[in-house]
């Protein structure tokens, strides 16, 4: 039945982006693993897929970009993906935005973004916390650009730590006017000490607040405010489900 269900209807693919491919493997592993809890059906095509475009497109090169999208538009075809979920907030806006722009009605796939299907999946609440984690009080969230202001997924991060027993405290500068962890659209890569100046104050505003533990749903807000943070203990959401 699985078989001719997905022949009618497509493969839904799990897509982690590069970051979590090739530098936060422990993620992508800790996302098939949550979405086989959900019970999920889907597919990877690590060998085959290409960068999603976001780095070139965001550095101006839209001919480039244009070039991935319709490699990955062939590769997904050729494989009846209907749908696509990633854990990266880069991806997800940029399946969700830009591929349309550039492939106009030959783009029929939608995206979500894995903390969407956490929600829709409604387990959450027989999931169990890592321990050490159950057990803080003073945990606060951080919203990625790309999740938060650029497609205004706010709801659905907290509504998963709340699902898991979290409770947590909102810093200062919260969701449209969150503070950006300094990583994105190309500083760390092109101006390091400034991107790594932002983060500081990025945590600097979870201090403030008496928070112990400070969660992020991106690899690259993860990352980058870990990189940077000497006394809070800075976690990735997929990391906070034990096994």
């Amino acid at each position: 039945m699985p078989l001719f269900k997905n022949f009618f209807r497509g493969n839904t693919l799990y897509y982690p982006g590069c970051l979590t491919k090739f530098v936060a493997k422990d993620l992508a592993e800790n996302y098939r693993r949550i979405l086989q809890k959900i019970g999920l059906d889907f597919i990877e095509l690590p060998d085959l897929e290409v960068c999603c475009g976001s780095p070139a497109l965001a550095a101006g090169y839209s001919a480039d970009f244009k070039n991935l999208a319709e490699k990955n538009l062939k590769v997904f075809k050729e494989h009846a993906v209907a749908k696509i979920i990633t854990n990266c907030p880069a991806c997800f806006k940029i399946f969700s935005v830009d591929y349309q722009k550039v492939l106009d009605s030959n783009w029929d796939i939608k995206a979500e973004h894995i903390v969407q299907t956490m929600v829709n999946s409604k387990a959450i609440g027989n999931w169990k916390l890592e321990i050490g984690n159950s057990r803080r009080s003073r945990v606060t969230y951080h919203d990625p650009c790309h999740l938060g202001r650029l497609m205004g997924i706010y709801d659905e991060p907290r509504q998963v730590l709340k699902g898991l027993g979290i409770k947590t405290k909102e810093m200062e500068r919260n969701k449209s006017y969150a503070l950006c962890c300094g990583g994105g659209g190309g500083v760390k890569a092109n101006w390091p000490e400034l991107a790594n100046k932002i983060a500081k104050e990025r945590i600097g505003l979870a201090k403030d607040i008496g928070a112990e533990c400070l969660v992020t749903n991106c690899p690259l807000c993860y990352l980058q405010l870990k990189e940077n943070s000497e006394e809070i203990e800075v976690k990735e959401m997929s990391q906070l489900i034990k096994e």
